[in-house]
């Protein structure tokens, strides 16, 4: 965490415009800047394991992607029915 926890950086992204028009919607709904939701949603994902920052980037191997998912939400969540 920096020095100062008010402290910002500003990040360029490139998204698709499937992402885009997702954005747009949800700042439509939550009366959101685009700048504000996609700074909360890089600050929770900043602060997943590494283990769920894997499965949410994809980077778990297919064959066993659903089952590691179950268990990762068994382990944060409780059970999964």
């Amino acid at each position: 965490m920096p020095a100062n926890p008010q402290a910002r950086i500003v990040v360029r992204l490139e998204i698709t415009p499937d992402a885009k028009e997702a954005i747009e919607e949800a700042t439509e709904r939550t009366g959101m800047t685009q700048v504000a939701l996609t700074s909360r949603v890089l600050q929770w994902f900043s602060r997943q394991s590494p283990t769920i920052q894997a499965a949410i980037l994809g980077h778990l191997p297919a064959e066993i992607e659903a089952d590691i998912l179950k268990l990762m939400l068994q382990k944060n969540k409780g059970p999964v029915r």
